[in-house]
């Protein structure tokens, strides 16, 4: 991941993007942010870390807009940890939460790409139909998997039984499924 974004603000208010030389804006910062990126806000002249106060801004500026994401009962019990005792667990909360956010999202997009990876049994399903294919096509394009001549005929009978067992278990994983959905 890339290091942090430095923004200097100068005496002047106008913001400065170190990595390209040139002023940006406060929606220039929030698109920064939107795209992955981590960035750092501090005044020129005092070194101070302006990074939250700008965030807020910009979360305010949304707000302002009609873009409500934080809901009236949120800002209002973050108003009161400010005054409360609460305040010590209130910021360590809302990291919790936005990390389980993160993650949800993320396991949310990584199923997208698949969505019958979150079926249970997926996997054993999968497993099953390799296995199958592999002995329908006689290990075809991955080497001859099925019994070797040498092996003599209860091997290969055993061989069959298993596959069969197989087969009955996809079979009532399927019927299992559908009456799950119906």
């Amino acid at each position: 991941m890339a290091e942090k974004l430095l923004i200097k603000r100068y005496a002047s208010r106008r913001l400065y993007n170190t990595e390209t030389s040139d002023y940006v804006t406060l929606e220039d910062i929030a698109g920064f942010i939107r795209d992955g990126r981590d960035v750092q806000i501090v005044d020129l002249k005092s070194g101070d870390d302006l990074t939250r106060q700008y965030l807020l801004q910009i979360v305010a500026e949304h707000e302002s807009r009609g873009e409500n994401v934080l809901p009236l009962d949120v800002l209002t019990d973050l108003v009161r940890s400010y005054t409360t005792q609460a305040q010590s667990v209130v910021p360590q909360f809302l990291e919790m939460s936005f990390e389980m956010l993160r993650e949800g999202q993320s396991k949310m997009m990584e199923s997208m790409t698949n969505p019958m990876s979150a079926m249970p049994g997926y996997e054993a399903m999968r497993a099953q139909q390799e296995a199958f294919m592999k002995a329908m096509t006689g290990g075809l394009g991955n080497g001859w998997s099925g019994p070797s001549p040498e092996d003599d005929e209860g091997t290969s009978s055993s061989n069959l039984d298993e596959i069969r067992q197989q087969l009955a278990a996809m079979q009532e994983q399927l019927e299992k499924m559908g009456k799950k959905k119906g």
